[in-house]
């Protein structure tokens, strides 16, 4: 799967692509309004800021919002150099991340980009300022680090706390009727979505009891994310890094 592999979904009246960076195995995600063509961009990466800013404009949009769903560890976010080639366009991080950012947003606070809304869920975890994203309209939530596909983000830096993960995926993500179509951060198997359904059936840690789960995360035993030294601070700074 080549980093400039992207997933194409007709949802009318949204517009939407899944982009996915080889490196990192993260993915990014570009919604639009299709009557105003406002669009948001859900956790660019920095290196593939040139691809995304390209597609944008192939499509026409204009870009409200970079957002991230968190202060990644493993890459640094694209929003800042975005903010620089999209005039207006302007950074949204949780307020709770303790990043900076020009707009915050919190438990039950709603984005609007053109007739299309997000409903903004706290899952808080993998770190402090983790931020479920959720487009009712269209059945989707773009979940971040915290639910991944038949797995969930790691507990053991940052502000990790695995059973603040379990309960918060648990009464924000998985309470979430069971045909939402979620939307990772990352993933490393070539799987690209779920469901809540799914999440809920065959998810090999959270299906577990809490205590479980907490014990399954204390002894996974990984190893460093390769860039968390540069990513970290960069993305409390919005990402924007001076060359």
């Amino acid at each position: 799967m080549s980093a400039e592999e992207q997933t194409c979904v007709d949802i009318s009246p949204l517009i939407f692509r899944q982009l996915f960076d080889r490196e990192t195995c993260t993915f990014t995600y570009i919604l639009g309004c299709q009557a105003t063509k406002e669009a948001i961009i859900i956790d660019p990466v920095i290196g593939l800021v040139e691809r995304d800013a390209k597609l944008i404009k192939e499509l026409g949009l204009k870009l409200k919002y970079g957002m991230n769903t968190h202060v990644h560890a493993d890459h640094i976010t694209g929003t800042g150099k975005l903010k620089e080639i999209f005039a207006g366009c302007k950074s949204i991080v949780s307020k709770r991340s303790g990043a900076k950012a020009d707009e915050f947003v919190d438990q039950g606070d709603q984005v609007m980009f053109g007739n299309q809304t997000l409903e903004c869920r706290c899952t808080p975890g993998h770190t402090d300022g983790c931020m479920t994203y959720v487009c009712h309209d269209h059945k989707m939530a773009f979940t971040g680090d915290a639910l991944l596909i038949r797995g969930c983000g790691r507990t053991d830096f940052q502000q990790g706390d695995s059973g603040r993960l379990f309960d918060s995926v648990h009464s924000q993500i998985l309470s979430l009727p069971g045909g939402y179509k979620l939307y990772v951060a990352h993933d490393y198997k070539g799987c690209t979505i779920t469901t809540v359904a799914e999440e809920k059936q065959f998810n090999p840690r959270l299906t577990q009891t809490k205590e479980k789960f907490m014990e399954i995360m204390a002894n996974l035993n990984l190893s460093a994310p390769k860039y968390i030294d540069k990513a970290v601070p960069a993305n409390m700074m919005c990402g924007y890094v001076a060359e």
